[in-house]
């Protein structure tokens, strides 16, 4: 049975919808008083993602502040790599590390994609708690990193500025590099269909680093897999469609080829006008996006222009010819932690006003 709020589904569903729906990414998180408080009683970040309680208690916090139309589950991209054994921690000031990276031939072959039931069931006991709190009021999205974001940080061991260790991995051993990618491929695929299974109404992959690449090693080492992920979920649960949204940050070039690979929605960044995309890809998917996170520090009057701007770039969801195409506002990544709570408030408010005022 679909939400009582069920607008973000339709809207990627390209279905008609009374107004845009807005969520954000990165909505639980640091700029929230309420959010740093749980964090501190759970002692770190790992132990407040790997405590389905807490897990719960900080994606619910966003949804009881705001109007918002999604709730996201609380979790970490990497916690795959983690399940393959590559010893996720995170340094204080510097980030997510792994105590493992991927370097040689022999790291590779030991890799397999994990059983998400078995070492990744904490992240399947959030989302059934997760729903459960939610009551069916709003839709629950459930996320995995890309295949080929994943492998950036199991190879780099951590965050990177000029990813040269997978990049030189790319170039002189690509057959490496491949063996990686399937295998993460598999692990996602399986991951983000456990998190189906376990209550997640929406999925979306967040290609992070796809952006990184040339146009070529693009298409081969992250769309390709990226494709392999969309072609192997489940699609329908307990008879209700699950919507499939891909982001690659900074891959406005190729938002073609990525409405080719089966998704439902293409999230872009703010680089992207909405209306060109929308052209581009004859609304043959939804788009998700894109407001520049840093308008959020403008001051309510701008910030709310900004909101109108965007919505505007889009246009009417509802086409000449009685299509519609489907718009999700959102971030064109995710929002700072140093953000004003009130400009949350102020954006979501935004784009529930303006979007109404749309229809024709």
């Amino acid at each position: 049975m679909r939400p009582a709020n069920d607008t973000l589904l339709r809207a990627l569903l390209r279905e008609p919808t009374e107004y845009i729906p807005v969520w954000l990414m990165r909505q639980a998180g640091r700029y929230l008083p309420e959010y740093n408080a749980t964090r501190k009683r759970a002692g770190s970040f790992l132990g407040l993602a790997k405590s389905p309680a807490y897990a719960t208690e900080v994606t619910l916090q966003p949804i009881d502040r705001y109007p918002l139309d999604a709730a996201i589950l609380f979790s970490d991209i990497l916690t795959v790599p983690d399940a393959m054994g590559l010893g996720l921690y995170f340094a204080e000031g510097e980030g997510p590390k792994f105590e493992r990276p991927i370097r040689t031939e022999a790291d590779v072959a030991k890799l397999a994609a994990p059983d998400p039931e078995l070492s990744l069931g904490y992240v399947m006991d959030a989302v059934r708690e997760i729903r459960r709190a939610l009551a069916n009021r709003i839709p629950l999205i459930g996320f995995s990193g890309s295949p080929f974001t994943l492998a950036c940080y199991m190879i780099e061991g951590s965050g990177s500025d000029d990813f040269r260790l997978i990049k030189s991995m790319l170039y002189g051993r690509p057959e490496l590099l491949h063996r990686i990618l399937a295998v993460n491929a598999r692990a996602v695929a399986d991951y983000l269909n456990a998190q189906i299974r376990a209550g997640a109404q929406a999925v979306m992959v967040f290609d992070s680093w796809g952006g990184a690449l040339a146009d070529g090693a693009y298409q081969e080492f992250s769309l390709a897999y990226m494709r392999a992920v969309v072609a192997d979920l489940k699609r329908e649960h307990d008879g209700e469609r699950v919507p499939v949204i891909v982001f690659t940050k900074g891959g406005g070039l190729w938002l073609e080829e990525i409405a080719a690979i089966g998704a439902d929605a293409i999230g872009v960044d703010w680089t992207v006008n909405l209306g060109q995309a929308r052209r581009r890809i004859d609304d043959r998917c939804a788009l998700q996006g894109n407001l520049d996170p840093m308008a959020l520090f403008a001051g309510e009057r701008l910030l709310r222009a900004e909101a109108a701007r965007v919505l505007d770039s889009f246009g009417n969801p509802r086409r000449a010819d009685g299509r519609w195409g489907g718009h999700v506002f959102n971030l064109g990544h995710g929002i700072s932690q140093h953000t004003p709570p009130e400009s949350a408030a102020i954006l979501v408010d935004e784009v529930h006003r303006h979007s109404r005022t749309l229809r024709g």
